[in-house]
């Protein structure tokens, strides 16, 4: 039988390892080098906390390759990976989740589970049929999106305005020099007045 646990009796489940004490003389067996070898960088305090990626003071492998065009790219804002972010929500799902002549708000779009949190922004695309009276209330909506909801009979209400987009301006290209000296054999090939 195992005996009575008492205040007396209690010692821990796994025996207790002695820390080792290192760097205090030779005679101890853990002087000199504490066991870390002979210089290198394994030897400093620290080295065993390097950042992710660390190559030895070398150059990394991401600074080594060239940049990446378009949207892999860090530099490529707000295209690339920090680009704001909208939660799209298609009208085949409004189709599906709710009644005719319903009012489709964020929290209603959030009980329905169609998207994850009412702080994000959101798009209604025009992806699918939408065959019921809606009256819709995002951030955001696509041409298609608009143009059917409206055609079912229901209304699209933005809570921010579009964004109008500029023309692009059409830079002037300076004529080429064969229409200059054409232009100018023209004139010189045209009649000059009635000299006296």
């Amino acid at each position: 039988m195992t005996d009575e646990l008492n205040l007396h009796s209690l010692k821990p489940a796994q025996p207790r390892k002695e820390r080792k004490r290192v760097g205090r003389g030779l005679g101890s067996g853990k002087g000199r080098y504490s066991g870390r070898g002979i210089k290198g960088q394994k030897s400093r305090s620290g080295s065993h906390k390097m950042p992710a990626g660390f190559e030895g003071g070398q150059m990394p492998i991401d600074m080594r390759l060239a940049k990446l065009r378009g949207n892999t790219s860090a530099d490529a804002r707000p295209v690339g990976p920090f680009r704001t972010y909208t939660q799209p929500v298609n009208l085949r799902d409004l189709e599906a989740r709710f009644d005719a002549g319903a009012d489709v708000t964020l929290e209603a779009l959030l009980e329905q589970g169609l998207i994850k949190n009412t702080r994000i922004d959101v798009k209604i695309l025009g992806s699918g049929e939408l065959s019921k009276k809606l009256t819709v209330t995002a951030h955001g909506f696509s041409a298609t999106a608009r143009q059917k909801i409206e055609a079912a009979g229901g209304t699209a209400v933005a809570l921010k305005e579009p964004k109008v987009r500029r023309p692009k301006k059409v830079a002037k290209r300076p004529p080429a020099v064969e229409d200059v000296a054409e232009e100018a054999t023209v004139e010189a090939d045209e009649p000059q007045g009635d000299s006296d």
